[in-house]
């Protein structure tokens, strides 16, 4: 979050201000949306336990580092993600815990689950604040105090957290590889549909406000990009790399990257088909 920090500009946020039926959908979707599709997906498909809690806690986590560049590729509304990302950012350690301790009560299998793990909605708060928050708002006064600094290490910054990320992808599947080989058809398929219903639903419930093309490709790249790093922070943290919840976690990793792409590239086919030379502006 200290590299996204670098690159947001205070007036981003005015964007909440002046697009507010934008930005309320965008959150309802990641916050509200999403974790409830999920215990539908959970509850239709029954999945393992393990299996379950890592999509419930996935579906928990704020949007991912990459829907920025996502959302630049598929004539989306840049301004708008980057001002999603940080408010998703600030409203996390009050939303994550709360949506994972709710859903994952919510089922008699993953409940009882739960219950062999301490787990307190307090200290899931303080991880995502010392991880995302204090970030966050660091790399903003950064940007503000030292600009020229900020603009040369920015980039830098962005990459060094990218391989950060593939590095806790990469444990998290190397510890747990019999279990991923074990369980692999069903988290491909689980992903797959988990990771679907999200993009859709961003997309849909824009539609559903009738939001402008572009911030309904937003609201659906915020929803279907999560935070996967920060979820297997807490699955290490607080669950002992749970198997069945790392390889969740780290397989969404991989995915929403591929599929975000795949995504982006049919919205720019859809824009040539219809015409559209350059990406849609709102």
């Amino acid at each position: 979050m200290f590299g996204i920090a670098l690159g947001i500009d205070p007036k981003d946020f005015k964007l909440v201000a002046k697009r507010p039926k934008s930005t309320a959908v965008g959150v309802i979707s990641q916050f509200l949306l999403l974790p409830a599709a999920t215990f539908l997906i959970v509850w239709i498909m029954q999945p393992a336990p393990a299996l379950a809690l890592g999509m419930i806690l996935v579906a928990s986590c704020p949007g991912g580092n990459i829907s920025n560049f996502i959302s630049s590729i598929s004539g989306a509304n840049v301004a708008l993600s980057v001002s999603l990302t940080g408010l998703a950012t600030l409203i996390t350690p009050l939303f994550t815990p709360l949506n994972f301790e709710f859903w994952a009560h919510s089922l008699a299998d993953t409940s009882l689950y739960l219950q062999s793990f301490h787990l307190e909605f307090i200290d899931i708060l303080k991880t995502v604040v010392l991880l995302l928050v204090i970030p966050l708002l660091l790399g903003l006064w950064v940007r503000n105090k030292f600009r020229a600094l900020s603009q040369k290490i920015e980039k830098p910054i962005r990459i060094l957290s990218l391989i950060i990320l593939v590095g806790f992808i990469a444990v998290a599947l190397a510890n747990n590889f019999s279990t991923f080989i074990d369980y692999l058809y069903i988290v491909f398929l689980l992903v797959l549909v988990h990771n679907g219903v999200a993009f859709a639903i961003g997309y849909f419930a824009g539609k559903a406000a009738r939001l402008p093309e572009a911030d309904r490709r937003t609201v659906s790249i915020e929803t279907g990009i999560q935070n996967s790093g920060l979820g297997l922070i807490i699955i290490f943290t607080f669950f002992d790399g749970n198997g069945g919840m790392a390889i969740i976690a780290a397989w969404w990793g991989i995915w929403h990257i591929v599929a975000g792409l795949l995504l982006a590239y049919y919205f720019k086919y859809r824009d040539r088909r219809a015409g559209i030379q350059k990406p849609i502006q709102s």
